[in-house]
């Protein structure tokens, strides 16, 4: 799941985008709301979080501009992150179009719980847990069971597995699963997805994921 975090204090940005990464997301990070447009424009991402102080451009004005820009920016999930606090302030935030209103000082457990709630929520998933066959994955838990046993995966190879799970039914291209996994800077070897493709596919079985030539990767009918 790739995040875009737009957040100008550099303390908090550092320790924010770390601690996501940490949660398996990859994040790029933004600290002016003009750059916004951009980023939105070039990459895919599953959700924003936004702070409402920003240089630039404030973060009221991307918000509004994010939800006019029409599909898919417009049903994106985006977190307010701020420390305007007062009742007004978080009408006002929620009434611009966030899905949520997080105010500063908070806890970090408490940002991945959000995130994850957004996401299910964008995903129209009623469940905290995928399932999907004999495969259950568990975000919040990072933690992934075949026919009730538990697997040891890789960072990447659970964030390739998430993005499928998140939309059975879809073939996701390699460049979509790549948006997904890595963020700015991040090097990515030409055959990485080939590789963690193969990777899940001994340890779920080889027909758990089914290939689609010249379109990408998807899940076999459950």
């Amino acid at each position: 799941m790739r995040l875009l975090l737009i957040e100008d204090d550099p303390s908090l940005g550092g320790s924010l985008q770390a601690w996501l990464q940490m949660d398996g997301y990859a994040v790029d990070w933004l600290t002016r709301g003009d750059q916004a447009a951009v980023a939105l424009a070039t990459h895919e991402y599953q959700c924003v979080l936004l702070d409402r102080g920003l240089p630039g451009l404030d973060g009221d004005a991307v918000l509004t501009a994010l939800r006019a820009a029409g599909a898919p920016n417009a049903q994106m999930p985006v977190i307010v992150i701020t420390a305007r606090d007062t009742l007004a302030d978080r009408v006002q935030g929620l009434d611009l179009g966030a899905d949520d209103y997080l105010v500063k000082p908070f806890d970090l457990e408490e940002l991945s719980a959000r995130v994850r709630a957004a996401l299910r929520r964008s995903s129209a998933q009623a469940a905290p847990v995928f399932r999907h066959g004999s495969v259950e994955l568990d975000p919040a838990a990072k933690r992934v069971s075949f026919n009730g046993e538990l697997l040891t995966l890789t960072a990447r190879e659970f964030a390739v597995l998430q993005a499928l799970m998140r939309r059975p039914g879809h073939i996701l291209s390699r460049a979509q699963l790549e948006e997904a996994l890595y963020g700015w800077g991040e090097e990515v070897e030409s055959n990485a997805i080939e590789v963690h493709i193969y990777n899940l596919r001994k340890k779920l079985g080889n027909r758990f994921i089914v290939t689609v030539r010249n379109q990408g990767y998807g899940l076999a009918p459950a």
